[in-house]
């Protein structure tokens, strides 16, 4: 794809990245890590149960890990933008059609090849 087709796909890709690592900052309390922010979010709490306690911590720490998940498929796309490989299948090496690069535009795979990856996680 051309610098031209792709510029709005980088804006769009750049403004999630931003708002993924302002979201990120938000829930970690600033500039402090997961693990502290837990620490002091969930530091001295006697009101709650333990059990209370632990699914919360554990919701947190999926929740970072998907979200650091999804900031790395972004930079991905990103160096595929880059690279020139933006908006060709990593898979099958077909174009990835327009429309769901505008529905996402992070997506490395088209759609069949998208479904078979997902059948394969699922089988």
């Amino acid at each position: 794809m051309s610098t031209q087709i792709t510029a709005p796909f980088k804006k769009q890709l750049e403004e999630q990245r931003a708002s993924l690592l302002a979201q990120l900052a938000s829930l970690r309390g600033g500039s402090i890590g997961r693990a502290e922010a837990s620490a002091t979010h969930f530091g001295d709490r006697p009101q709650d149960a333990r059990a209370q306690q632990d699914t919360e911590r554990a919701l947190e720490f999926t929740l970072d890990a998907r979200e650091s998940a999804e900031l790395d498929t972004i930079d991905a796309a990103l160096k595929r933008i880059e690279n020139g490989s933006y908006g060709v299948c990593v898979d099958c090496g077909a174009d990835i059609p327009a429309a769901r690069l505008h529905a996402a535009p992070e997506t490395p795979r088209c759609i069949n090849c998208q479904e078979k990856l997902e059948h394969q996680r699922h089988a």
